[in-house]
């Protein structure tokens, strides 16, 4: 099992420069890939997207690709020319409008950031080796973090399915007794009423088979419990465990569901609510799994 919450990062020295690969992802239904490198090596983001595809299914991934200088700062500078320029003209401006101009730190900077000039790149054949390699070290880890999440969760995921398992026990061993205890209050009702109709009376029996057959859920049972284990045969499963638990765990749901209408008996319904409380945690936890 796998968690689509993953980070990795590695770094590559290229030249006098240090290429550095991040990788990292959050939930998503499908695979949401984004890529962000320097515009000149964009020819390069259809082999990025082939490596992660080999490694995720599911998530919203987004991988930055960037370059720093031998010493690890941003090897970039500003066009303070050009700046200059944009500052004269704005001040020309505001003087034109009546407006007192004094330019703030932040506004410098600003101008300064829409003339940044990034230093010459190295050709794409030269990066492509290079950020194989760091691509590759970086999504090691990532898939690393991911794979011990998803140890994490499978641990929770089990001690929760054991939790859904006693609550179905307790309204197994209940469900048997439902129906005698029905025919009891049945025969005390008409006792207040006033009709003291043998138990043996076929009124009587009629009304008791009846009840007895609506609040049946052997079969809802029985299902469940196959669920169960269809649950976590898939948790300990490769591949695409997400999609398919969601499935499953409505299949679950809807079992709780019918138990609860159909048991007419305080201790069952006590138990169904925390089945469903449970499978609500579990649901909510599912969303995380790829």
């Amino acid at each position: 099992m796998k968690s689509m919450t993953g980070y990795g990062r590695a770094s590559a020295p290229l030249g006098s420069h240090t290429l550095t690969v991040q990788v990292s992802s959050v939930n998503r239904k499908t695979l949401d890939l984004t890529v962000k490198l320097p515009g000149a090596w964009e020819s390069l983001e259809s082999s990025i997207g082939e490596a992660v595809r080999k490694v995720a299914l599911r998530g919203k991934i987004h991988v930055d690709v960037e370059l720093t200088g031998a010493a690890g700062s941003a090897d970039i500078g500003w066009d303070e020319a050009a700046a200059g320029v944009l500052l004269k003209r704005l001040a020309v401006f505001a003087s034109s409008r009546g407006v007192v101009f004094a330019p703030t730190p932040d506004l410098l900077l600003s101008l300064l950031n829409t003339h940044r000039q990034g230093a010459a790149l190295p050709a794409v054949d030269t990066v492509a080796p290079v950020l194989s390699v760091a691509l590759g070290a970086a999504l090691q880890d990532f898939v690393a973090m991911r794979a011990k999440e998803g140890a994490a969760l499978l641990t929770d995921f089990l001690q929760r399915l054991a939790t859904l398992s006693s609550h179905v026990a307790t309204v197994s061993a209940r469900a048997p007794q439902v129906t005698g205890s029905y025919r009891e209050l049945l025969h005390k009702r008409l006792r207040e009423a006033g009709l003291e109709l043998d138990v043996r009376d076929e009124r009587v029996l009629k009304e008791v088979a009846l009840f007895a057959d609506r609040c049946d859920i052997t079969e809802e049972l029985t299902r469940l419990r196959s669920h169960f284990d269809q649950f976590t045969t898939l948790l300990q499963s490769n591949g695409d465990i997400g999609r398919k638990a969601e499935f499953i765990l409505q299949e679950i749901s809807r079992e709780i569901h019918t138990i609860g209408s159909k048991a007419n008996d305080l201790t069952i319904s006590q138990s169904v609510i925390e089945l469903k409380n449970e499978l609500e945690r579990i649901r909510e936890q599912i969303a995380n799994v790829e």
